[in-house]
């Protein structure tokens, strides 16, 4: 393939096949399975393969447009974190291999939860997650504008400023984590994925060659969702009312705050459904509302190498089905 490689390929198979970069390694949730391939201190790729654990299936919400986007969300950070989980076993085997002795708290959880207390830690860091990330790209926003607001009267411009604040914190984020060596590596092993991905929907041969050619760079990514969210979040807040005139300046910025907390599965919800559609689409319409994403992938991708791919496609292999149709939109 001669394309370049930082333009989207055009998939001749569209798969619902989808993943995440995680230390030295690739996370793919198929159909019916989870696979995360890990590639250890000694060259040997490790699998560890699930089947799906979906709260979408079990609440049997999957047909219900908006309300499936909140549980997918929820189904990815879980799936996410214990794919992390996972893979922080083989790169600590790279330090000392000694066990630290627990603290009295960890001795206390593990005593009292058992078998219980890795899943425990998933859900909680899960929660601190989500936690960390409203009040830093959502609340934090307001709470900026309304503090102009309080010694300059900005009146309508109020929303903008919240609007541009959110994205300059979105951005900074972004590019201060991009910095650091870890991250790096995991950026790569997300290019990896991607570029596997797309192999794959390519109907070519799994293999590190064929999956270099491909881009990075696709309509479905994290990253995609995340500006998505972004946007949607600007737009919907817009048009909450200022409260303030009627609650007096601190009570209305409170009241405004939960509103965007009680507007946030509706902000997911539409992000889920349009990161679907852009997905399956090859709209023009569709291509330029992914351009953003797109954009901002170049950040958060970067070119893997062969070793990187191999693990990516082993974890792409461990959940294909014998039926194509069944990881079809």
């Amino acid at each position: 393939m001669s394309e370049n490689k930082d333009k989207a390929c055009t998939p001749c198979h569209m798969t619902s096949i989808g993943g995440s970069a995680v230390m030295e390694g690739v996370m793919m949730k198929g159909p019916k399975e989870i696979a995360t391939a890990v590639r250890k201190p000694d060259g040997e790729i490790i699998i560890d393969k699930k089947p799906v654990g979906s709260l979408v299936t079990k609440y049997h919400v999957n047909k219900i447009p908006i309300v499936r986007g909140v549980f997918g969300f929820f189904d990815s950070m879980i799936s996410s974190m214990k794919a992390l989980m996972f893979s922080a076993e083989f790169v600590d085997l790279e330090g000392e291999e000694e066990e630290e002795k627990m603290g009295k708290f960890e001795t206390w959880l593990t005593n009292k939860l058992g078998d219980k207390m890795k899943d425990f830690i998933i859900y909680v860091s899960v929660i601190i997650s989500i936690i960390f990330s409203v009040g830093l790209f959502m609340l934090l926003p307001k709470v900026i504008a309304d503090g102009f607001d309080y010694f300059v009267d900005i009146g309508g411009f109020r929303s903008v400023i919240e609007g541009v604040v959110r994205i300059l914190i979105f951005l900074g984020y972004i590019l201060l984590v991009s910095q650091m060596e870890d991250i790096k590596r995991v950026f790569e092993y997300h290019g990896a994925e991607h570029k596997t991905i797309f192999c794959y929907e390519q109907g070519l041969e799994l293999t590190p060659e064929n999956a270099a050619k491909m881009s990075r760079l696709h309509p479905r990514c994290g990253t995609s969702f995340l500006v998505f969210v972004m946007v949607i979040s600007i737009v919907l807040f817009f048009f909450v009312p200022d409260f303030k005139e009627e609650y007096g300046f601190w009570l209305g910025m409170l009241a405004g705050l939960g509103v965007r907390i009680l507007l946030l599965p509706v902000v997911s919800g539409l992000s889920y459904e349009l990161i679907r559609w852009a997905g399956r689409s090859q709209n023009k319409f569709v291509a330029l509302l992914s351009k953003p994403g797109m954009w901002m992938q170049k950040i958060t991708t970067r070119e893997p190498d062969l070793d990187q791919l191999e693990v990516a496609i082993a974890a792409m292999k461990a959940v294909l089905t014998d039926n194509k149709e069944d990881d079809k939109w």
